[in-house]
């Protein structure tokens, strides 16, 4: 939804309401950054997060103050920032970046029922670890009891984009400067098992399947 909040006015074409590509940014990211006012203060929290549907999911602790208020339907705002590459150009002024991000603007609902919370928090291992939630022991009562889950709409949204080389001064193009794309990668190294692991415990096919070169 286009709205004076989710309307880009910076480089307004870098930006569009485009639903699929806000999912992609949500499915590709690990990290939102979560902003509420709490006692007249602005809060910003970088949090894991996870998407259902059409709607982003966030966990934490039952005590946290930020949870709580999220919890109680406190106007929040969602942000995801994925950097694609560095844009080098032949003047300092002209560096850029190229990114994918997003911001989501609305009110969470918590999710009260222990099966609710039970799949949610399946989606956010799974989001991480692609077929952990099936071989991981799942929430019992308890720590369900001591985690808040809440589900922020994706309706008032906006994206942000940046594609492409350089955008040099044309009074720029002759200096014997090198310019072009750095493309930045997230990779997974090898697994470092746990100490108490036994030593004969072999490493799941979904953990090697995220390994580079596997």
């Amino acid at each position: 939804m286009s709205t004076n909040r989710t309307d880009v006015r910076r480089l307004a074409q870098r930006g569009s309401n485009d639903r699929n590509a806000a999912y992609e940014i949500l499915d590709t990211a690990m990290v939102a950054h979560v902003g509420i006012v709490d006692e007249g203060f602005p809060v910003v929290i970088p949090m894991l997060c996870a998407r259902d549907g059409d709607h982003v999911l966030l966990h934490g602790s039952s005590r946290s103050r930020l949870m709580r208020s999220l919890a109680e339907g406190c106007n929040a705002c969602v942000t995801v920032t994925l950097i694609d590459s560095l844009v080098l150009a032949r003047s300092a002024f002209n560096h850029s970046a190229n990114y994918r991000s997003l911001v989501v603007f609305g009110h969470a609902r918590a999710l009260r029922k222990l099966e609710e919370k039970r799949a949610a928090l399946e989606k956010f291992v799974d989001h991480l670890v692609p077929g952990r939630s099936a071989d991981a022991r799942p929430g019992n009562a308890g720590e369900l009891k001591a985690t808040l889950i809440v589900a922020m709409p994706i309706d008032e949204f906006s994206v942000k984009a940046r594609r492409g080389p350089p955008e040099d001064k044309k009074t720029d193009m002759g200096l014997q400067v090198w310019a072009g794309e750095m493309p930045v990668f997230t990779k997974f190294g090898s697994p470092i098992p746990a100490p108490e692991l036994p030593s004969d415990a072999d490493v799941p096919d979904y953990i090697k399947a995220m390994i580079p070169d596997r």
